[in-house]
């Protein structure tokens, strides 16, 4: 730990080092820098001041500049968040926000959800192709958007497009036979706003045998703008790929042929409609369908065992909900909201083991929410809401009503010019898989399960200095998670696998800076202290451990990212992120009598990049432009595995270039 953080500071000495010398060119704005108005807090476009939530903003256009392609990577930064990768690209990724189950985070694109039924997300191929910003709220977000809101949102926005027209196509390539391909177009007609992209992803991953990851994604959008007449956006986004490994479940490479393919679509449709000064009426209608197929053929002749697994999902909702604006600083906003999920899950053993299991399930989850945001003068508001949900399986074999009620209330003060606090105590749920609810395999599903619930508050203090140039904040939070569904063998025959008997808490600080140093440069630093601990294991079992911290939850976490214009139009970007000690379950050295795995500590590590973007020709009238592109990932060679026995990739250079029609 004493060889990193030395190795961190520095890094970060040099940088800023680097960043003290004067250059002519203006860079453009830091990626933390949130503007003045937000979504997705409450569902309304809200000035910053107001809004009472812990929130990030990451700007589409700074994330390309650094030459970041895929949204796990621009979160990797964010306070409070932990990405986990199984090894190189294309691999699952996992967010742990707050030090919450890797399904407590929702994943919006569009305001449309792409988690699966229970809360589970792989943001592997999620790119950022195409997005004009992502909004992150932290802490408890059920009261707006229902189940797996636990511990936060993550929400992309498509860019909708404006201005004459802009046509940009940009070739990459490097280490570990990656290259990128991508093309982007936008504009606007009038009222109308359209945006396209397409992209092609290939890389290989840190092994010699079977490991190579290829996606492709297309995304659009139009909106059209009627002033007084309202509004209506829709964007689609389409996505496939295939990625071959060949390790198994303990991380050993060690299968020739093993290889998943996932598909993909997305679709949201909103439309706005102002009736009078007062009242707002909005509808959001959403389509996301997945499938994943995960095939493991025989090796060779002699080999007969294999296996192929179909997973399919589709969720359609519809949310209306109604802005009532009861003065000049009061809003209050009712909806409702309708959600139907489909699942499927076929599994199919060959050889010596030949079997197979099929779970096929339907569930619809209804809601009712209010909030209201109160302007108490020029320095003060309030928000406070609620929200009743229910769920229940489809079918002939569907049990009772479940149903989940969650409320928030928040606070924003400003005590000072340039001091602020703001706060929000509320509680939020999760719904149980459908595996849990159904079983599969060798388990026994429980119908009667009770949705997961938690309890979280926060408390924030910003504070501007140097008229500005330097902004602080710092949030304090507490969260407790109580009725967490564990699996354990010990039951009778038939019984069910699975209960609601588990806990924990996560407590921690959040700390950020954000230094415009001169007009070209600018620093950002990041930290974040997580306590976590399981206080009721339920079961004998190796996940949830009475008095032990949470898996992959590192305890500590940093960033510091700096920018420095160059004297060309263009700028350098580093990035060191310090991920501390975490966690984890070793399988290979499992205990030989009970099988449960051993718990282990991953060491910390330091992971630095840097990139720098330089406009060799400027675009003009009639005249397009050419921008050379350099990005290091991992520049010390840090050898480091975010899941254990899953390395990471080394060092990677990658090259490129970039033309530019139009502005």
């Amino acid at each position: 730990m004493i060889r990193t953080a030395s190795r961190l500071t520095l890094l970060v000495a040099a940088v800023l080092a680097a960043g003290a010398r004067p250059a002519p060119a203006q860079i453009g704005r830091d990626t933390i820098r949130l503007p003045e108005i937000v979504i997705t807090a409450t569902r309304l476009p809200v000035p910053r001041a107001q809004v009472a939530s812990a929130v990030t903003v990451l700007d589409g256009d700074r994330l390309r500049a650094r030459g970041i392609t895929h949204v796990l990577d621009a979160l990797r930064e964010v306070p409070g968040m932990a990405v986990v990768q199984s090894g190189g690209p294309g691999t699952v990724a996992s967010l742990f926000l707050r030090g919450g189950e890797s399904d407590y985070v929702r994943v919006l694109v569009d305001g449309v959800s792409i988690n699966q039924p229970g809360g589970s997300v792989d943001l592997a191929g999620l790119s950022i192709d195409n997005v004009e910003r992502i909004e992150i709220v932290r802490g408890p977000v059920s009261v707006l958007y229902g189940s797996d809101a636990v511990t936060g949102v993550v929400h992309v926005l498509t860019r909708h497009g404006a201005g004459r027209g802009t046509v940009r196509a940009g070739l990459r390539g490097g280490a570990y036979g990656t290259t990128t391909a991508d093309l982007e177009a936008m504009g606007a007609v009038r009222a109308l706003g359209w945006s396209l992209g397409v992209s092609r992803t290939g890389s290989d991953g840190v092994y010699d045998l079977n490991s190579r990851w290829t996606s492709r994604t297309a995304s659009g959008a139009l909106r059209i703008a009627a002033l007084d007449r309202g509004e209506a956006a829709l964007t689609v986004r389409l996505a496939d790929s295939r990625l071959r490994y060949p390790t198994d479940f303990t991380g050993a490479p060690t299968d020739s042929n093993q290889f998943s393919d996932g598909d993909e679509q997305h679709v949201a449709l909103e439309a706005g409609r102002p009736w009078g000064p007062r009242i707002e009426t909005r509808v959001l209608l959403g389509w996301h369908r997945a499938s994943l197929l995960t095939e493991n053929a025989p090796d060779s002749p002699a080999e007969t065992d294999g296996s192929t697994n179909r997973t399919g999902l589709e969720r359609r909702s519809a949310d209306l909900r109604a802005h009532v604006r009861l003065d000049s600083a009061s809003t209050l906003t009712v909806g409702l909201a309708v959600e139907r999920q489909d699942f499927r899950n076929a599994l199919e053993f060959t050889g010596s083991f030949a079997s197979g299991d099929t779970v096929d399930a339907a569930r619809t989850d209804r809601a009712g929410y209010a909030q209201l945001l109160v302007g108490l003068g020029p320095r003060a508001t309030v928000t406070a809401g609620a929200r009743v949900e229910t769920y229940r399986r489809s079918g002939a074999a569907a049990r009772a009503l479940h149903s989940a009620a969650t409320y928030r209330i928040g606070f924003n003060l400003r005590v000072a010019a340039a001091t602020r606090v703001r706060g929000t105590w509320g509680t939020a749920f999760k719904e149980p898989t459908f595996f849990e609810q159904l079983g599969g395999g060798f388990a026994t599903g429980n119908p009667d399960l009770e949705p997961e619930r938690a309890r979280g508050v926060d408390l924030g203090v910003e504070q501007l200095v140097a008229g500005g140039r330097l902004a602080l904040a710092a949030t304090w939070f507490d969260q407790r998670f109580r009725d967490l569904v564990q699996f354990t063998f010990a039951v009778a025959p038939g019984s069910p696998n699975y209960t609601n008997i588990g806990g924990a808490e996560a407590r921690g600080l959040e700390l950020e800076a954000r230094w415009q140093a001169v007009a070209r440069t600018s620093l950002t630093a990041r930290y974040t202290r997580l306590s976590t601990v399981v206080t009721d294991s339920g079961v004998n079992g190796s996940t949830f451990r009475a008095g032990s911290r949470l898996l992959r939850r590192p305890t500590h976490a940093a960033s510091v990212a700096v920018e420095q214009g160059l004297g060309l139009p263009g700028s350098v970007h580093a990035t060191a992120l310090l991920v501390g000690d975490r966690d984890d379950l070793d399988f290979v050295n499992a205990d030989p009598m009970t099988f449960q795995p051993r718990r282990v500590v991953l060491p910390a590590y330091v992971r630095v990049d840097v990139g720098t973007s330089v406009d060799v020709v400027r675009p003009g009238p009639g005249r397009p432009g050419l921008a050379a592109t350099v990005r290091v990932e991992n520049v010390l060679d840090e050898r480091y595995a975010e899941v254990l026995y899953y390395p990471a990739r080394g060092r990677t250079v990658l090259a490129g270039g970039r033309v530019t029609l139009g502005r």
